[in-house]
């Protein structure tokens, strides 16, 4: 059943309010839900996997510069997976505004300033 002009227009004005506000949730449901982020994640680690591969090379030509090569390559490729990795930022989360419930940290300090105030 095709769409009338009327719902045709509605929908695209639906579309671009819906971009406006929020422009992360159209690049996840459209399939572009990888930020810069988890690409660089995921650059890290192919580059732990590369290092690796170069080390066992190096283990086997019996090469000392190789093998310094390869773990140095491997712990570049740790370096940048491990700080660009977020767990809320990869899973789209992030919304840049604080959550409404109290933080882990918060929650222990108030029970335990209820503790001592006891």
């Amino acid at each position: 059943m095709a769409l009338s002009e009327h719902e045709q227009k509605l929908l695209a004005e639906m579309e671009a309010a819906l971009l406006a506000d929020d422009p992360r949730l159209v690049g996840a449901l459209s399939g572009k839900a990888r930020t810069r982020q988890a690409s660089r994640v995921l650059f890290g680690f192919f580059a732990v996997l590369a290092g690796l591969a170069v080390i066992i090379a190096g283990l086997i030509a019996k090469s000392t510069p190789v093998g310094i090569a390869g773990f140095v390559l491997a712990l570049a490729g740790a370096f940048t997976a491990i700080s660009n990795f977020s767990l809320k930022q990869m899973m789209g989360r992030n919304t840049g505004t604080k959550s409404s419930g109290p933080r882990f940290g918060d929650r222990l300090e108030r029970r335990w300033d209820d503790r001592n105030n006891q």
